[in-house]
């Protein structure tokens, strides 16, 4: 993929009115369109000041004339994000004054940045590999402080080296086997052969363990699926509201007020969960919430985790362990007993299952049993102990090419106990050295990185 040769500039904090606002550049003019838009308050200019270095003065708009008192900062490439030279105007958030700074930046040859287009720079300029380009989007999306842990220990090249120890182990390998062929003459001894295959078994069991991660992986970057599912009236929208923090979902009396799915991201318990509130499951006449409770139904199907929710205030009916026992068939379940403010009302005996699911009593009104229901989810997705922050594939890219290089690896075990000619073993081992050059972007598609940045926000 070509170096960019152009400078690009953006907003790089959100259009709003706030204390402070950015503008960035990035490209072989950065650091002389920013000159040329900054008047610093000494005689010095800009670049008489060293790199790194923040220098007060005034913004100017293109037609020179002053617009906002700001800090400007440079670096030169490539020890800078970009690996380019870059420059930053930090300026006061007023919406106005960012927008005719840009105008300036832009009358000066800067043309406006793509989403993303930042972070791709730093790739294809080596300054960060494709795993920890996407570590920048998990970053800034995260939405629990477990996900944000392991985007930022992912950043700092975590599972980059993880996967060079693999492809490292690996070239060793090729190497072996190019002598082999480049010397024919040279036998392969026993030794040397059962070593080798030590090293592929020891390689795919390392690729065993990074494939294991991904359900977790996925977890901390998009959360836990997590339904809550009950008869009408049972409090899942209350709950919904007390974990979410603000009412969210819309509560009455009237039974069939959630006529269809409702979605909030919470963290409970450490774990990042998508909680989706649904119309309540009954029969009825009403054809718009017959549709409200298929999908419903089909919530309950996608889902991680379900939520059965029991009023605690009145008698459990049959149809509740039915939905009990239905729900512990299709994903791990917590039956929630809503209401606990309220006097309980007695009710037939849970239905003997097994294994039987954890009981939480709960108050969407008092926040009676939050907790409890926290550390219920804790426990049902605990966080693996001996795989540090950073370490876990966290997209179905990542995991397809893992997931090639691993079974590319299977099939020169194969080969090896087969006793195959070196260069058809050779084969293997250059496929999944391949797929693991796709894995941190040695040598990924561009159509594949386009798809990767396109998510990114503009100005990152």
């Amino acid at each position: 993929m070509p170096i960019q040769t152009d400078t690009i500039a953006a907003l790089s904090t959100p259009p709003a009115s706030a204390a402070i606002g950015i503008l960035r550049l990035s490209g072989p003019r950065a650091v002389e369109i920013a000159q040329a838009c900054f008047q610093p308050l000494g005689r010095k200019p800009l670049t008489g000041h060293a790199p790194r270095t923040l220098v007060y003065g005034d913004l100017l708009d293109r037609e020179g004339r002053a617009i906002d008192r700001v800090l400007c900062t440079y670096s030169r490439g490539p020890a800078s994000y970009t690996g380019e030279d870059t420059a930053e105007l930090q300026c006061h958030g007023s919406p106005l004054v960012l927008s005719l700074g840009l105008e300036a930046l832009f009358a000066q040859g800067a043309r406006q940045a793509g989403p993303g287009e930042f972070t791709r720079r730093a790739f294809l300029n080596g300054r960060l590999d494709l795993t920890q380009a996407e570590a920048v989007g998990d970053l800034l999306e995260a939405s629990s402080r477990e996900g944000a842990r392991h985007a930022a220990g992912q950043l700092t090249g975590a599972l980059s080296r993880e996967i060079a120890r693999i492809y490292s182990a690996l070239v060793d390998v090729m190497a072996h086997f190019h002598a082999v062929l480049d010397y024919p003459d040279e036998d392969i001894d026993a030794f040397r052969l059962e070593e080798l295959s030590r090293i592929l078994a020891q390689q795919g069991q390392a690729l065993d363990g990074l494939l294991a991660t991904c359900r977790r992986g996925r977890q901390l970057t998009r959360g836990v699926r997590c339904a809550l599912v009950g008869r009408p009236n049972a409090g899942k929208s209350s709950l919904l509201n007390a974990l979410a923090g603000y009412e969210r979902a819309i509560v009455t009396d009237i039974p069939g007020t959630t006529r269809d799915t409702l979605e909030v991201s919470v963290e409970l318990g450490g774990v990042p969960v998508r909680l989706i509130d649904t119309a309540g499951l009954r029969e009825s006449a009403d054809p718009i919430e017959r549709l409200g409770v298929e999908r419903s139904r089909q919530a309950m199907e996608q889902a991680e985790l379900i939520l059965v929710l029991w009023d605690g205030s009145r008698p459990a009916a049959p149809e509740d362990g039915a939905l009990l026992e239905q729900a512990l068939q299709l994903a791990p379940a917590i039956l929630v007993h809503t209401k606990g403010d309220l006097p309980p009302v007695p009710s037939p005996a849970v239905p003997a299952l097994d294994p039987m699911p954890r009981e939480v009593t709960v108050s969407a009104k008092t926040g009676q049993g939050l907790s409890e229901l926290e550390e219920a989810v804790a426990a049902l997705f605990p966080k693996p102990e001996d795989i540090p922050y950073g370490q876990l594939l966290t997209n179905q890219r990542q995991e397809q090419a893992a997931r090639r290089a691993r079974e590319s690896l299977g099939r020169a075990q194969q080969a090896l106990e087969a006793g195959v000619t070196p260069d058809a073993l050779l084969t293997d081992v250059e496929e999944a050295l391949g797929a693991l050059g796709e894995l941190t972007g040695q040598s990924v598609r561009e159509d594949v990185t386009d798809r990767i940045f396109s998510r990114f926000c503009v100005g990152k």
